[in-house]
């Protein structure tokens, strides 16, 4: 059991993740989650706005079951495959953290500063939802499929454009933590 409750290692992790894109590529399925909003959307008429979402969703189903066991996943490593809500930070990132408003920096996973319902509920939170959500929507569109498409099936193909999208999450990450996350909190 010891086992479970631990990160696992690379060399067990990393072959089960390839082990999922050769089934996946084997029965002609893309892997994104982008990709499964796409077929949410259709799903919910998005379709009879944007013709983007104009397409038989039904052919996606599968996606739904992907995302149903991203969140059952979530739920069962919450709940008991975590055997600490703390995580190791660097002294000086929690002295960073603290300058800009996060009270205990490392205590748990998700920040209440940003992930409890009172952030959600209040007027500043909910804009930085949804400004977020618009952010990523776009740039997941933009770049032709979010970060776990081309950081785990672009770049494990070798395409050019996942490179240059991949390189752009992370100068966009950077940009975020050093330049606008300080001014939000």
């Amino acid at each position: 059991m010891d086992f479970i409750l631990q990160p696992w290692p690379w060399y067990v992790a990393g072959p089960l993740i390839a082990l999922s894109m050769f089934l996946m590529f084997y029965f002609g399925k893309k892997f994104g989650v982008s990709s499964n909003l796409e077929t949410l959307c259709s799903i919910a008429g998005a379709g009879k706005l944007v013709d983007f979402f104009k397409f038989d969703w039904r052919k996606n189903k599968w996606n739904l079951a992907f995302v149903f066991g991203l969140i059952i996943g979530g739920f069962i490593a919450n709940q008991w495959l975590t055997p600490d809500q703390s995580i190791a930070l660097n002294p000086k990132t929690v002295e960073n953290l603290a300058e800009i408003g996060f009270e205990n920096a490392g205590a748990t996973y998700l920040p209440d500063e940003i992930f409890s319902m009172d952030a959600l509920f209040s007027v500043k939170g909910f804009l930085i939802l949804i400004g977020a959500g618009v952010l990523v929507g776009f740039g997941s569109r933009y770049a032709g499929g979010c970060t776990s498409g081309h950081g785990i099936v672009g770049l494990s193909m070798m395409a050019t454009e996942s490179y240059i999208a991949v390189a752009g999450f992370f100068i966009g990450g950077l940009i975020m933590t050093w330049l606008i996350l300080p001014y939000l909190f």
